[in-house]
């Protein structure tokens, strides 16, 4: 029985660009510490090799404290063999990178930067189809069909999208060419094809799969922060597999339906995580419906409320029209005076489905805020 874990994707050095300043340091920090957590999750399933399908760095050329750092957290797992294998982001042509690695890697890590067959433990060897370039434009797992010893378990590591990505509303990552045949473990004769590329775990035969990223780091892949224990009891033998949870950031996508007749701190309440996880989480709320002024005055204040608790809270209000009634727009400005004249354009900007749903959204805020502030005025 041979046992180990394929996991891809780490993006060390990762910048998270869009994030302010702390956000962007935990989830670097969370990335990092992913190589301790897939050190401990190959333990427990009673596996001692890791397999890296591709993209352990985020650029070819990573700050030196980075690739440094991540051979340490290697080093220190001694325990593990690591088998590394240059993806798109962190392609052969970054041979300076490479050197590097090569150069100052512990004993226990192991470099798959040529297609030659690489003995493993337990009679396996590994037939690896590592990335020449960012865009190779060739499918390069076609050189696993090359012979290995008799009897020896044949796995195979590559990295790149598959043609049934079509399917999933996506392409490869680096456009059409290049891309891997599904069926490359039957074409091959492997028994398991380990794939990184796409950030989310995917099934595409029983010994074909993607593991996905081993930390999250978009809201687009809802199973992310995964790993696979993969056991083979033999050449020829069906492979056991078991997605195993390695995140540590939650990346959490939240619809958020409303109609005029909801309490709005009773809807929120109902989407939220638990609070012992909120520090972790970084919540999209996807609003769509209709809501009357004083909700989405509401809506505004309880959010402001509740987003101190998240590592990073963010709303799409898109989806939202604003379902004004007059009794709002009185209660702004009785008199029909300027108030007034200004929350009645502002009401049928928030309604015109000539404007974009930014700007529709744009006006239904700022009629929120006018609501608000007359609110506060009043005796």
């Amino acid at each position: 029985m041979f046992r180990f874990l394929h996991t891809s994707d780490l993006h060390l050095g990762k910048p998270f660009g869009r994030h302010s300043e702390d956000v962007r340091g935990r989830l670097r920090q969370a990335r990092h510490g992913a190589l301790d957590r897939l050190a401990a999750a190959a333990r427990a399933g009673g596996a001692a090799t890791v397999l890296l399908a591709g993209d352990t760095f985020d650029q070819e050329t990573p700050a030196p404290t980075v690739t440094r750092q991540a051979l340490n957290a290697m080093a220190q797992a001694d325990d593990i063999t690591w088998v590394l294998m240059a993806g798109n982001h962190d392609s052969l042509a970054a041979s300076e990178l490479w050197q590097t690695i090569t150069r100052d890697k512990p004993d226990n890590v192991m470099l798959a930067l040529t297609p030659q067959p690489l003995a493993l433990q337990s009679g396996a060897h590994l037939l690896p189809a590592p990335c020449t370039a960012r865009n190779p434009g060739r499918d390069l797992t076609v050189d696993m069909a090359q012979a290995t010893p008799e009897g020896a378990i044949r796995i195979g590591l590559g990295h790149g999208g598959i043609h049934d990505f079509a399917s999933l509303g996506s392409v490869a990552a680096e456009g059409p060419s290049g891309t891997i045949a599904p069926d490359r473990a039957t074409q091959a004769g492997l028994d398991y094809l380990g794939l990184g590329d796409w950030h989310g775990q995917i099934k595409v035969s029983g010994n074909t799969w993607y593991s996905g990223t081993p930390e999250p780091d978009s809201f687009k892949h809802p199973h992310s922060g995964t790993a696979l224990l993969v056991a083979l009891d033999g050449a020829g033998a069906t492979p056991e597999v078991r997605p195993v949870n390695t995140g540590e950031i939650a990346w959490q996508r939240a619809p958020l339906d409303l109609t005029p007749q909801d309490d709005i701190d009773t809807v929120i309440a109902s989407v939220l995580p638990p609070l012992a996880v909120r520090r972790d989480t970084l919540l999209q709320l996807v609003a769509r419906g209709r809501v009357g002024v004083q909700q989405m005055q509401a809506l505004g204040t309880a959010l402001e409320a509740v987003t101190p608790d998240f590592l990073s809270l963010t709303r799409d209000m898109d989806g939202v029209t604003l379902a004004h009634e007059v009794a709002d727009l009185e209660a702004i400005d009785p008199s029909g005076g300027a108030l007034r004249q200004a929350a009645d354009a502002l009401a049928a900007q928030a309604q015109d489905p000539d404007l974009s749903a930014a700007d529709r959204n744009i006006a239904a805020t700022a009629l929120s805020q006018l609501f608000s502030f007359v609110a506060e005025d009043a005796p």
